[in-house]
């Protein structure tokens, strides 16, 4: 991208052509002639103070630019306002309307060249706008590069209007001399920060109102803006929104406002956090906890926004390629850890060269450690159909057993005594070689090696993808970060009967016709080990202790989806409907248009595919199965949803009634009330996912929310009407019923930021905001009524 001097005599055309357009009524030369063009931009040509640049990229004409000295330019507009300080550089700028498909980030890369060629003049310590309140998208664009909105100004030049002034300081320089080791974190800039907080606050404003905690009210006649006031009346938060189905409220971040005082002020969401305190009803104990899970979610959207650069054409382009390459492309490319949670990527533990190494979004390649566990401090658990050689040697080649062999011979060690346990690097580093100090020195715990394979982190974090062998299996990990929650540990005691579990769900789903014939099935998780020769489990034994101690020495092997794909399938994990790149361009919109399929017929198939196995599982089985976006790995053929698969099924699985279960099962076995076991479809799946992907599709204009839902009652009665023979269990779940008991995630994390939910009895945990109106009932809400043929 270059800037030159506006040439009048070369570029009048053009530059009519230009700011008349209607895509540039903010310019205020709509119907203007092209003797009007030449003669304003005549008088700023022979203006010393005030000067406009054509800015090309790769050559050819694609901006407009006028930059001027805010105090005295006769063009000035705001001259007279006693904002401004010596050092102040104004700017206007405009893109010329696209000649083709717009290029997605195309006005981002020209917003930053613009303001590399403002700050290449060392005099200027600020860069000065007023674009008209009304133009959210470019405010929210400046927003974005850090300019600060300071007030609203009346303007009478050229033309009367409502402005807001907004100042971008000079960028500090950054470059510092430090060691290697000690990360600069460049990402931490005030442009990103500015669109993380507002990307965050407008997320807090819809989540924290559907849950009920928040009560904006409605001002104005046109029903679409709303206030939220804080309880000391000190803040106002002011914005658009569409409420939808389900009590989804669809808020327009660039329309949000805060004021603090009745002045103008910054977004910054656990400003907001501490604001509203007393309505969220988070503990005084746990708020700094909180806090500081907000400022982890926030780093981590900074990272993102410096290092995250594909677009959705991008993501599709990926999936057209090698299938477990543009898996992990997906993978490692998605904005959101959570549609519901605010504090989604707390990730407490992590420092920043840990972020860069090991979050999911770095895409990094990652050896996981080996280490030997004394076998009689140790339970591994295997599949009916899987012996303990058989598991190293489909997960270890013969140069690395052989290798772990001789590492322990070396010590005078027989590698008959141990195990083998695979853990995170940052497991080892942190917490095995320093909290089982004692383990480590007796050789109960012996560190081996780095594995062969590279692993990628899944969206789940704890969670690898070989990506040397696709073909091998995932491996699950202990994590000691605290994160949306939890402590991401791994439980032994909840390990051992994992693979039992999944055996059993896996031969459940196999035998059911239902199931098979939508191509419904499991990622059986194969094997667990965990070590239980430290102090803390002895504790335990002999007072009754528990702790996240117990958590820290456990892993899993579960299934690789590869080897079921066949020509021409592609995968990705559900939680990719949710995606929405840089320029806002949403990923599961761009499949439905990719695939050449009517909106409602892509829809349905994926409802076929994802809702209807869930239900099925659901009324036949009483099987309830935590199907949210990162628990399914969708299989794609030409872009539409063809089938899924489950996975995490050992720790997020439910039988809520008394058939026979196997010994090694019966954990799985939950006391549900009988009103809350619908939820498993209700909470989970409409609220947790269907709401988020309907109101995103109604958004973009590509299917109107009413449609979205009467093909989900669709989907579930064509189930009832298939089984006749289920007629009295669906009668008793009652899925199209009027209204079901609103379940609400963030309240449990407001309540105890350090552990969400007993996972042992996560029905008793739940809480409840009163009820929300079933969109698939009858005469649902939002116009939804017996569906459509």
């Amino acid at each position: 991208m270059t800037l030159e001097p506006l040439d009048l005599d070369r570029d009048l055309g053009l530059l009519h052509a230009w700011v008349t357009h209607p895509r540039s009524a903010f310019w205020l030369m709509q119907g203007a002639s092209v003797a009007d063009v030449a003669s304003e931009y005549a008088a700023i040509a022979e203006d010393p103070h005030h000067h406009a640049w054509l800015g090309r990229v790769d050559g050819e004409p694609a901006f407009l630019v006028e930059t001027y000295d805010p105090t005295l330019s006769a063009h000035s507009p705001i001259r007279d306002l006693p904002d401004l300080r010596p050092g102040d550089l104004g700017m206007h700028v405009l893109v010329a309307p696209p000649a083709g498909d717009p290029v997605p980030g195309f006005t981002r890369r020209v917003f930053g060249a613009v303001l590399d060629h403002c700050f290449a003049d060392p005099a200027v310590r600020r860069v000065v706008v007023e674009p008209d309140a009304r133009n959210g998208a470019i405010r929210a664009m400046n927003t974005a590069f850090g300019f600060r909105e300071v007030r609203t100004v009346s303007l009478t030049t050229p033309v009367e209007k409502e402005a807001v002034l907004s100042v971008l300081d000079r960028p500090a320089d950054l470059t510092v001399d430090l060691p290697a080791d000690i990360p600069a974190a460049e990402h931490l800039r005030p442009d990103h920060l500015a669109r993380a907080q507002r990307h965050l606050v407008t997320k807090a404003l819809s989540e924290l109102s559907h849950e009920r905690l928040l009560a904006p009210t409605s001002v104005g006649s046109g029903g679409d803006r709303w206030e939220l006031v804080s309880p000391d009346a000190r803040t106002r938060y002011t914005f658009r929104a569409q409420r939808l189905a389900l009590e989804h409220w669809a808020v327009d971040p660039t329309s949000v406002e805060r004021t603090l005082d009745g002045e103008p002020a910054p977004l910054d969401v656990q400003e907001l956090v501490v604001e509203l305190a007393p309505l969220l009803g988070i503990p005084d104990e746990l708020l700094p906890t909180y806090l500081e899970e907000l400022a982890a979610t926030l780093a981590s959207a900074a990272w993102k926004l410096e290092h995250s650069t594909l677009g959705v054409d991008d993501l599709l382009a990926a999936l057209e390629g090698p299938p477990a390459a543009g898996y992990q492309v997906l993978e490692s490319a998605m904005t959101e850890g959570h549609p519901g949670f605010l504090a989604n990527n707390g990730r407490i533990g992590f420092g920043v060269d840990d972020h860069a190494a090991y979050s999911p979004e770095a895409g990094a390649p990652v050896r996981l450690v080996w280490v030997a566990a004394r076998r009689d401090h140790t339970r591994l658990s295997l599949a009916a159909d899987l012996t303990e050689q058989q598991l190293w040697k489909t997960e270890l080649d013969e140069e690395t057993r052989v290798g772990f062999e001789k590492r322990l011979r070396d010590l005078g060690l027989d590698p008959g005594d141990y195990l083998y346990l695979p853990v995170h690097p940052w497991q080892w580093r942190r917490k095995v070689a320093v909290t089982f100090a004692p383990d480590v020195a007796r050789r109960d715990l012996v560190l081996l090696d780095q594995g062969p394979d590279d692993h990628q982190a899944q969206q789940s974090i704890r969670t690898f993808f070989n990506t040397s062998r696709p073909e091998r299996h995932y491996v699950k990990t202990a994590l000691a970060v605290q994160n949306m929650g939890f402590l991401r540990g791994l439980s032994p005691a909840y390990m051992g009967p994992t693979p039992a579990i999944n055996d059993w769900v896996a031969g459940l789903v196999e035998a059911d016709p239902e199931l098979r014939a939508s191509g419904f099935s499991v990622l059986r998780e194969r094997a667990a080990i965990g070590y239980t020769g430290d102090a803390y489990h002895r504790l335990a034994q002999r007072a009754g202790v528990r702790s996240p101690y117990q958590k820290m020495l456990a892993a899993l092997w579960r299934e690789s989806p590869l080897p079921r794909l066949a020509e021409g399938e592609r995968l990705v994990t559900m939680a990719a409907l949710l995606h929405r790149d840089g320029d806002g361009r949403s990923f599961v919109s761009s499949l439905v248009e990719r695939s050449g399929l009517p909106a409602r017929e892509w829809v349905r198939r994926w409802l076929d595919a994802y809702v209807r196995p869930v239900a099925h599982c659901l009324v036949a089985h009483e099987l309830a199965f935590m199907p949210h976006g990162e628990n399914l790995v969708l299989v794609l053929r030409d872009a539409a949803v063809d089938r899924v698969l489950m996975k995490d099924v050992g720790e997020e699985v439910a039988v809520m009634d008394d058939q026979p279960l196997p010994p090694d099962v019966e954990r799985i076995r939950a006391d549900v009330p009988p009103d809350v076991r619908a939820l498993a479809l209700h909470t989970d799946v409409f609220d947790g996912v269907l709401r988020h992907v309907a109101a995103i599709l109604h958004l973009d204009g590509v299917l109107d929310e009413s449609a979205f839902w009467a093909e989900v009652r669709d989907c579930l009665v064509r189930h009832r009407d298939d089984h006749p023979e289920l007629a009295e269990r669906h009668a008793a779940y009652d899925l199209l019923r009027a209204e079901f008991r609103h379940s609400c995630l963030n309240r449990l994390q407001l309540r105890n930021t350090l552990q969400m939910v007993d996972i042992t009895d996560q029905a008793e945990s739940l809480m409840y905001a009163g009820t929300l109106a079933n969109p698939v009932a009858p005469a649902g809400p939002a116009g939804v009524v017996d569906s459509p043929a």
